[in-house]
């Protein structure tokens, strides 16, 4: 009661003749109770000297451990439109088969035989190419035959014009061959008459020696009029050299111009035909893409274009795929202050959504469905939430993952650090204390950047 009154109560009554009264006040109860808080007392503080592991503890999800076996979406390289399909969502496929076919929706590809007549484009470049290459072959045949009558008849214009010098030589000769008849005459003709003069040589005499001195003159003038005509022969022959060197070196020059422009045409046709064939491989390979085919094996999740007739742009996506044959992994995230303990090579342990578990933070041995993991790529660029990434493996010392868990579920790491006593992890959690920051065995360091 309150006590109000001087009038005590149980000082005048007797409260153990009550069978409730004599329960609650035998001294044998607070024995027992007493011996139970020291015991828990005791229990209590022993506890605080069991070891307990620091961990980091991250929110994340399934992720696969090669960036080629990740969900991606399948792209069409052209436009088109969507004509039919093969496959249904959650069909699994094997790479290379077919998912999807489109037609064309660019009018300059509507020909259903613009491969063919790409082709007979490609063989009529091709006789022409070879076209001209017949007749770059005959002009060079027409030069080499002319370079080669060209050069017998500078060799026929320059005999004659050796035969005119020796001719000259000849000529020259002969003047003077006459010149010394005419000063023999002369003197013969001289004496002749001064005989006849004193009466020693007869009148026929003088006669016959005056005709024999005109007929060495006639001779004279005669072989003068050679010599001349044989000096004339040379400056023609030399004339006659320098046209037929003019006039096969032009015939030459409009040869080799033909053959340079059949040339020039070859090499523009050889042009065409290299551009004829790429457009004709091109077609070739732009018809294989009206075929959407499985770059993996996997199974499709959803088709982002339905539809029959529905066209869409290049680079759209039109399905996804999850790829069959995976490597799992986990992506967690880290606080930027619990990064610089984590290292690769760290065991983590990991549970997973949807999976019973009962987790012992600080003992990991008793902890009931975690599974191991091993760190192998740690983020170097603060991710979009303000946290780092770390992609955890599964770990090969430890049990298998479940073979249900699918990507993209969600996971929880705990990363496991040093073993300190309860103690000093209450005492480090009441002060807000970072854990021990420590390198673990054949961890790698991050690379410092100098």
């Amino acid at each position: 009661m309150l006590n109000i009154s001087h009038n005590q109560l149980n000082k005048k009554v007797n409260l153990n003749r009550f069978r409730s009264a004599q329960k609650v006040f035998h001294e044998r109860h607070y024995k027992h109770f007493n011996r139970f808080l020291f015991a828990f007392a005791v229990v209590g503080f022993l506890i605080l000297f069991l070891p307990w592991t620091q961990n980091i503890k991250g929110k994340g999800y399934l992720t696969t451990l090669s960036p080629d076996q990740r969900p991606q979406t399948i792209q069409s390289p052209i436009p088109g439109r969507i004509e039919q399909w093969f496959v249904q969502e959650g069909d699994y496929v094997k790479k290379g088969d077919t998912i999807l076919f489109i037609s064309e929706v660019k009018n300059e590809y509507f020909d259903p035989n613009l491969v063919e007549r790409t082709g007979q484009q490609i063989k009529a470049k091709s006789a022409s190419v070879m076209s001209y290459e017949g007749k770059v072959k005959a002009l060079r045949n027409q030069i080499a035959a002319l370079s080669n009558e060209r050069g017998l008849k500078l060799k026929q214009a320059k005999n004659k014009l050796l035969q005119a010098k020796l001719k000259v030589q000849s000529d020259s000769i002969d003047l003077e061959a006459a010149k010394t008849n005419i000063n023999i005459a002369e003197r013969q003709y001289d004496r002749v008459v001064q005989l006849q003069s004193e009466g020693l040589k007869a009148v026929t005499d003088v006669e016959e020696k005056r005709l024999k001195l005109q007929e060495t003159q006639a001779k004279l003038i005669s072989q003068q009029n050679k010599l001349l005509a044989a000096r004339n022969e040379i400056l023609n022959a030399e004339v006659e050299i320098n046209r037929v060197n003019a006039e096969y070196t032009d015939k030459i020059s409009k040869a080799q111009s033909d053959m340079f422009t059949a040339q020039s045409n070859q090499f523009d046709s050889e042009a065409q035909v290299t551009k004829l064939e790429n457009e004709f491989t091109n077609y070739e390979m732009r018809n294989d893409m009206y075929y959407i085919k499985a770059p993996q094996n996997g199974f499709i999740n959803k088709a982002l274009q339905g539809g029959i007739g529905e066209t869409f742009k290049e680079g759209e996506p039109l399905l996804g795929i999850m790829p069959a044959d995976i490597d799992m992994a986990v992506e967690t995230f880290v606080e930027p202050l619990d990064l610089p303990l984590i290292h690769l090579g760290e065991k983590i342990r990991i549970q997973f959504d949807g999976w019973p578990v009962i987790v012992f933070s600080g003992w990991p041995n008793v902890s009931y469905g975690t599974y191991g993991g091993e760190v192998v790529a740690i983020e170097t660029f603060i991710s979009d939430n303000g946290k780092y990434r770390v992609l955890v493996a599964p770990d090969p010392e430890d049990h298998d993952w479940p073979e249900a868990i699918r990507v993209g579920s969600g996971a929880t790491t705990f990363a496991l650090l040093e073993d300190v006593p309860i103690w000093f992890e209450l005492w480090r959690q009441l002060n807000g204390f970072p854990p021990n920051y420590y390198q673990p065995d054949g961890a790698q360091a991050k690379p410092v950047k100098k």
